[in-house]
């Protein structure tokens, strides 16, 4: 009989098992979408990603589903290069399960796009690249062994960069904050974590940087500051009406794919 390797801990989410088999895997799911292209862009707006598909005539090539809800998978003829789009699931657990169903399909480097909460000074539609996310999560101890934080992969945020600096468009690195708990944003640990150096906080970042690393694929990410928790109280800026800026910001994602050695 195979022995335990893990070795309990105080906290569940300690005991990390290197084993990349599951006794549930993606490819158990028929219905999941197959022979996908190896560059994807994961965008956190379905109406942006409707209006992209519409723009570039893009085709579907399968769906991602969940018991709530159905996300297209679209195929974007960017430039000459097929490029995956598809809306993200909100939250650590689904968007780490999103890499895996993805993957499991054909992705082999991932780009994600959306907003986050802004927790320095910071104008509404302003881009951030993620250097690293404080994982105050659960979804990335599945797929990391713990630490405080996880490092984004810096050749892909390199890539990034280059690609806005580019495009004429401004932006700042630093780290993000992932989080599981919406309302518990409290004072304190917006001090704390801006003591760590986050610059803003988000709900996927780290669990999706773990996902894709520990099956061997590549990530990035480009976030736009949607609401504001810099100051006294909470501003939420009516970011949810910034139509424009996650359109520009999921064309700048699938440029950022194209620009990317495979």
């Amino acid at each position: 009989m195979k022995e335990n390797m893990i070795e309990q801990q105080q906290l569940p989410l300690l005991e990390f098992d290197t084993n990349k088999i599951a006794k549930m895997m993606p490819e158990h799911f028929a219905h999941l979408p197959k022979k996908l292209s190896p560059k994807c862009v994961l965008a956190f707006s379905h109406t942006s990603v409707e209006k992209i598909a519409v723009k570039y005539n893009a085709r579907q090539n399968g769906k991602i589903s969940s018991c709530t809800t159905e996300l297209p998978v679209y195929i974007v003829d960017f430039q000459g290069e097929e490029i995956g789009l598809v809306c993200g699931f909100i939250g650590a657990a689904n968007a780490a399960a999103q890499i895996e169903e993805l993957y499991a399909g054909g992705v082999r480097n991932f780009i994600a796009c959306g907003a986050a909460g802004s927790l320095t000074p910071q104008p509404l539609g302003a881009l951030v690249i993620p250097t690293a996310a404080v994982r105050d999560e659960g979804a990335s101890y599945h797929y990391a062994p713990p630490s405080y934080e996880i490092e984004a992969d810096k050749d892909v945020a390199a890539c990034i960069a280059k690609t806005l600096k580019e495009a004429g468009m401004p932006y700042v690195e630093g780290k993000t904050w992932t989080t599981d708990g919406l309302y518990r944003e409290t004072e304190e640990k917006i001090a704390l974590r801006k003591e760590r150096g986050c610059i803003t906080v988000e709900m996927e970042a780290s669990a999706m940087i773990a996902a894709a690393r520990f099956r061997g694929a590549r990530f990035g990410q480009i976030l736009y500051c949607g609401d504001d928790l810099s100051g006294a109280g909470y501003d939420h800026r009516d970011f949810f009406k910034a139509e424009d800026v996650r359109c520009l910001l999921i064309e700048l994602a699938l440029l950022s794919c194209k620009n990317l050695q495979q």
